[in-house]
Parts: structure tokens; sequence; C-alpha cells
């Protein structure tokens, strides 16, 4: 897994809705979120998308972004964000290129570990987590990102 330091690895990628997104594109706006996940629909999954639904705004509100990435095609992410109501952007990643270069695919090829970063609009990681089964640590892992920018002042508005 990529660390706090690196370079994060510019990628191209489908949103849910079949356009082709770049690390780039997604950092236009500010800082991002970038987790990556097993896949659509499981417990474990829908459990930490729907922790960050019910803090986007306060993500929103210190300028960070967010984007999830797993294997699933579009059609799935589709499905996935308005059974949840997520209001962020799922990347499909059929062929595990972003996935292999950020170093969370999983044992063997199989799966895709969870892991989360902050990345800055310089594309340098600040910070990097995995904890595969300990979902709720992803959320606290976004909550310290978000009142480290609070208290810097950097919000959005």
């Amino acid at each position: 897994m990529l660390e706090a330091g690196a370079k994060a690895p510019e990628f191209l990628l489908n949103n849910h809705e079949g356009i082709e997104t770049s690390l780039s594109d997604l950092l236009q706006n500010g800082p991002l979120i970038l987790y990556f996940y097993p896949a659509d629909f499981t417990p474990g999954c829908t459990k930490e998308a729907c922790n960050i639904r019910d803090i986007h705004n306060d993500i929103q509100s210190v300028g960070l972004q967010v984007a999830g990435v797993s294997p699933q095609d579009e059609a799935s992410h589709q499905r996935f964000r308005k059974e949840h109501e997520l209001p962020f952007i799922l990347l499909s990643d059929p062929e595990k290129v972003a996935i292999r270069m950020y170093g969370v695919d999983g044992p063997f090829g199989v799966g895709v570990r969870r892991a989360t970063f902050l990345i800055s609009q310089d594309r340098s990681i600040k910070d990097a987590m995995m904890a595969d089964v300990r979902i709720g640590r992803h959320k606290e892992f976004i909550e310290k990102a978000v009142i480290l920018r609070e208290t810097a002042g950097l919000g959005s508005g």
C-alpha cells in the first residue's frame, strides 16, 4: 500500500455514469479522500459507504472531495449509489489498474483491500490507512481529516 509522502499515481477510470475520470479531474476542486472497497452491496462495503454518506456535508464543508473505487461495473455503481443515496463518485476498476497502483489488491490477486487515502491537490498522499474488517476506522480517518482542515481554517466558503 502506498504510504503518506508518496506521489498518488494518476489513473483514468469510468465513473458510475460511464464518464472517464482521472485523478487530476477529481483533484480540480480540492483535496480528495480516495477510498478502495471490495464490492457494491456487501454488508461491510454498504456500511462504509453509508458512513461516508452520513458525514458527506462535513467533508464538503472543509473543501474535501470523495471518490470510491471497486472492481464492479458502472451499472452496479449506479444501482449502489441510487439505493443508498450516495452523493459521491464511484469509479469502476474491473481490471484493477488503480487498485494495483495503490497497492490494495487482495492477497494472491483475489479481492480488494479496504483502504483510504487523503490526497492533496499536488497529488501528494497526506495520509493513508488500511483496515479490512474494522470498517469504523475509515470513518474515523475521514473525520480526523475534516477536523484537521477545519482547525486549519481550510473550509470551502
